[in-house]
């Protein structure tokens, strides 16, 4: 069936939205693969940089996946019940050190209990995407603010609770695009992968005594980059 156009007044919550609905009524599964993005425009009569943007606030919600060089791709959370609301709109300074906060609540924890756990198919996701972001980091690419936020994710599925990854999954997808200006006012890539492969390492070696402290003080350095006010 052919989609309508997207009209204009509403065009950033009717194009997220139709999206998902074309992906649910033509019954796709994660990994298949949707159109290229000027098909897609043309579909919903929009530009393609209008198109473009749509894809990537679905990207960071895990319901479409970009591969360079390869297409679009539909997501492993394109039929999850629970997500964040896709059409927020960008947070400021001031939530983002807010949500950073609220992480430093919880990871700590879901770190030291990936420590204890050490899932194998989760050790060998995080050795994966600490390597995919030092490839990331090393060609200047902008998915960085990508990978960091899986390789997050990744920590709370090496623990072992699905329940537990799904509740982070949630936290770190909200503003899931403003993840990227995090790692710009963070103004310190390398620094903050040196930080990462030390929390691989301290999981992988089961060190739950020390990987806690270790993740809050890595949340809190955020905090302190990108806050005006941290006290």
């Amino acid at each position: 069936m052919e989609s309508q156009p997207v009209q204009r007044a509403t065009l950033s919550g009717n194009l997220v939205e139709a999206v998902v609905q074309m992906i649910a009524d033509q019954g796709l599964v994660a990994g298949q693969r949707l159109g290229p993005q000027r098909e897609l425009a043309a579909r919903f009569g929009v530009a393609v940089p209008t198109m473009r943007e749509a894809l990537r606030r679905l990207e960071g919600l895990g319901i479409v996946s970009l591969r360079h060089g390869s297409g679009i791709y539909v997501g492993v959370n394109h039929n999850r019940s629970v997500l964040p609301n896709a059409l927020l709109p960008r947070a400021d300074r001031e939530r983002l050190v807010e949500l950073t906060r609220a992480r430093a609540l919880i990871e700590p924890a879901i770190a030291e209990q990936a420590a204890v756990v050490r899932d194998p198919a989760g050790l060998a996701r995080l050795t994966e995407l600490l390597e995919e972001a030092r490839l990331c980091l090393e060609a200047g690419d902008d998915r960085l603010w990508r990978v960091n936020v899986d390789l997050h994710r990744a920590i709370a599925a090496t623990a072992g609770n699905t329940i537990v990854a799904e509740v982070l999954d949630v936290v770190l997808l909200i503003h899931a695009e403003d993840q990227r200006r995090i790692l710009v006012l963070h103004g310190d890539p390398e620094a903050d992968l040196e930080e990462h492969a030390e929390l691989v390492r301290l999981i992988t070696e089961g060190r739950a005594d020390l990987v806690g402290d270790r993740m809050r003080r890595h949340l809190t350095d955020v905090v302190g980059a990108i806050g005006t006010d941290t006290s």
